[in-house]
């Protein structure tokens, strides 16, 4: 296991402030509910990162569609790009 995902796992995202949601499978063939939900979040593209506050609306999104995006906490984030 590379450092990089062992950090992630162990860093739980409740406790982060801001979330940066990537899309990361394509919305053809999917259903409709979870499009719209995509769409709320900002996410129309695949492999768009999008940032939002940590609140439990974004949460309960998120695990609405929780197979097609990939969700990191500000330290993952910049720890990735680094």
């Amino acid at each position: 296991m590379s450092g990089f995902r062992a950090f992630k796992a162990k860093v739980p995202i409740e406790w982060s402030q801001n979330l940066y949601i990537t899309l990361v499978r394509g919305l053809p063939g999917t259903r409709k509910l979870h499009r719209r939900t995509l769409e709320a979040m900002g996410l129309r593209r695949c492999h768009r990162t999008v940032l939002h506050s940590n609140t439990s609306s974004i949460r309960g999104m998120i695990q609405q569609v929780k197979r097609m995006v990939v969700v990191e906490t500000e330290e993952m984030y910049k720890a990735a790009k680094s």
